[in-house]
């Protein structure tokens, strides 16, 4: 998949978690958080966004079991089109090579 698609995959994620209803948003979101701090364990600190495709690439089924032990109650809190991609989209901003909302090249 290349950064592109990825990130727009990824942003129509958090557009979607946006737009839940304000009732269900706070389970959504601590999904994502858990989600965030995984990709951070498996990520590490220092990381271009190009590694994050990869990971991606990889397959995230990983996440809904990160989502089950969040959300154990809720399977509609494990939708991957929401949360999951909100979430790389969230971490995306702590790569490396991306800044003011747009990847810099050759960084």
């Amino acid at each position: 998949m290349s950064f592109e698609n990825a990130n727009y995959q990824w942003q129509q994620g958090e557009r979607r978690l946006r737009s839940e209803p304000p009732e269900r948003r706070p389970r959504l979101e601590r999904v994502t958080e858990a989600l965030v701090a995984e990709l951070r364990r498996r990520l590490g600190g220092r990381f271009s966004s190009d590694e994050l495709v990869a990971l991606y690439d990889e397959g995230t089924s990983w996440c809904l079991t990160v989502a089950m032990k969040v959300a154990p109650e809720d399977p509609a809190a494990w939708e991957a089109g929401v949360v999951v991609d909100a979430a790389f989209s969230r971490y995306l901003r702590e790569a490396a090579d991306y800044a003011g909302g747009r990847r810099e090249v050759g960084a």
